[in-house]
């Protein structure tokens, strides 16, 4: 298979597997909001903020490290070398989890408390500090195996990682919801400690199910390999601006939910008040605005491989088109996304949250300012991606900090203004995530030479995701409005709300060949491409 049909196929095993895990999420995030509403979800949002931000000390720099060590000197046939770096990166993540378990066992009162100023948060924090220790045992896997280019293993194990997640946190959830939401919120976030070893459970199985046939190719190779010292100092060079990059918007996260708790309450909002704002921000919508990212991050971790690969052989045609081709594959994940969700952004909270109704509501101004942010972030993943597999991780850091400066002091400000309260750190956020996008493409351009072609890579997309938009909005009012008669409104919502989604996708797909955003050549390469290519020769000409 060429390197381009790899990178894709990639990419769609893990946007499938994405799209199973957010499905999953769904099932845990809707009823879990139902039960313990805004207030509980909050005390769930400080344990899971102060949880990304430790949890990308394993999951960011390291593995993204693996994968291309282990891509670029796979290309070259050292399989013993690229099995080394798996063993060294596996003890480096053991240690960086342990660590991290132990602060939030330990220091999870404090935490909450001092920090998030939300001291009933404390056991929720304690709940989760489990899966900081295998977590990143489960990303040394997934990392090689995706160096490998082989995105089957970690979907497997995230789809096994997320199903025991909601089973374990929903189970515990409801059984002591109704006692007391404290409880409630920490046993949703033990969920996350079940998962983490059920799915690292998975992985080491398929590993040594492979076992045989990994060390077959090792055992061919005689070339020597430098010493674990070594090794450790490459993956740090590598991983630690990852880190960096990626620990900047968990950090811009915790700063958020600082400034918010804080501001709102300097100027007149009562503490309950600040709470339930913070817990629309971040449990109404900040799962909403995560959907989208099943695709577009597919598609990042894909290109890490996919270029460093080419990008080691000095192929600079191939590295060329796989950049263009994963610059489109986003934008045509991103476009219909952000544009669906901004045009019913109330039904579709709605349609999730319907015990929630006034909830729904509150949000939907912010979800709606939210959704504009995901093209921007989109573009910023992907980007970022791209430098990172040319050897240049530290400057997408450097762009996502200088837009992030600029976040705290926009949240800081407009939070305090009482007309825009939540909605100023929705705005905040959309601001770091534009301005380093627009960094990251100029750097792009600089260091790889790539040009894009940009009515097919942005116009087209957005056009047919615009007017997606106009019909799922006409949609949904119109059957809202013919169904509204003697039923109850909830029920009426959410029926029309689904169809006016499912439509969307269709009509959506229908647009992206009709206005040439994609050409049906490519989706001979994905998997399962030719039977869908079969099917759009039939309607388009």
């Amino acid at each position: 298979m060429s390197n381009k049909g790899k990178f894709i196929k990639g990419a769609a095993i893990l946007a499938v597997a994405g799209i199973v895990i957010k499905l999953l999420g769904a099932v845990f995030r809707i009823p879990l909001t139902n039960w313990i509403g805004a207030d509980g979800m909050a005390y769930y949002g400080v344990a899971y903020t102060i949880y990304g931000a430790l949890v990308v000390l394993s999951t960011a720099g390291i593995p993204v490290a693996v994968s291309r060590m282990v891509s670029e000197h796979i290309a070259i046939g050292e399989y013993k070398y690229a099995h080394k770096i798996f063993h060294i990166a596996t003890l480096m993540l053991f240690g960086v989890g342990l660590l991290s378990f132990l602060i939030c066992f330990f220091g999870g009162d404090w935490i909450a408390a001092v920090i998030f100023k939300n001291p009933y948060a404390g056991m929720a924090v304690k709940a989760i500090s489990p899966a900081l220790l295998f977590v990143p045992l489960f990303s040394a896997f997934r990392g090689y195996f995706n160096g490998r280019q082989n995105m089957n293993p970690t979907a497997i194990s995230e789809i096994t990682e997320q199903l025991i997640r909601c089973i374990v946190g929903l189970t515990l959830a409801y059984s002591l919801y109704k006692t007391s939401l404290v409880k409630a919120a920490a046993g949703a976030s033990f969920g996350a400690s079940a998962g983490s070893i059920a799915g690292l459970a998975v992985i080491f199985v398929i590993y040594l199910l492979n076992h045989k046939t990994i060390m077959a190719k090792v055992a061919r190779n005689d070339q020597n390999v430098d010493d674990g010292k070594s090794i450790a100092k490459e993956i740090v060079a590598i991983a630690i601006p990852i880190i960096i990059g990626c620990e900047i918007m968990p950090i811009m996260t915790i700063i958020d939910s600082t400034i918010i708790m804080r501001v709102l309450q300097n100027t007149g909002w009562s503490y309950t008040e600040a709470n339930y704002l913070y817990g629309l921000f971040s449990g109404f919508c900040n799962a909403l605005i995560a959907f989208p990212q099943i695709f577009t991050q597919a598609v990042a971790v894909s290109l890490v491989p996919a270029v460093s690969a080419r990008w080691k052989l000095n192929d600079m045609e191939g590295v060329h088109s796989t950049i263009n081709l994963g610059y489109r594959t986003t934008m045509i994940m991103a476009f219909p996304c952000a544009f669906g969700i901004f045009v019913i952004a109330e039904p579709i909270l709605k349609l999730l949250y319907f015990t929630q109704p006034q909830g729904c509501h509150d949000a939907a101004p912010t979800l709606m300012i939210m959704a504009i942010s995901i093209i921007f972030l989109a573009t910023m993943q992907t980007s970022t991606s791209v430098l990172q597999s040319v050897g240049k991780q530290m400057i997408p850091v450097r762009n996502l900090a200088i837009g992030c400066i600029g976040k705290v002091i926009v949240t800081y400000i407009l939070v305090g203004i009482p007309y825009f309260n939540i909605k100023g750190a929705a705005i905040g956020t959309m601001f770091a995530y534009a301005f380093a996008m627009i960094l990251n493409a100029y750097d792009v351009r600089k260091y790889t030479g790539t040009k894009f072609n940009y009515v097919l890579t942005y116009v087209r997309p957005a056009a047919a995701a615009a007017i997606m938009g106009v019909c799922v909005l006409g949609i949904y009012k119109l059957l809202f409005h013919l169904l509204s008669g003697g039923h109850s409104a909830v029920l009426v919502s959410g029926l029309s709300t689904i169809v006016a989604i499912l439509a969307g996708m269709i009509i959506y797909a229908v647009l992206i060949f009709v206005l040439k955003a994609i050409k049906i050549e490519e989706l001979e390469s994905m998997p399962g491409g030719t039977k869908l290519a079969k099917i759009a020769r039939k309607f388009i000409k």
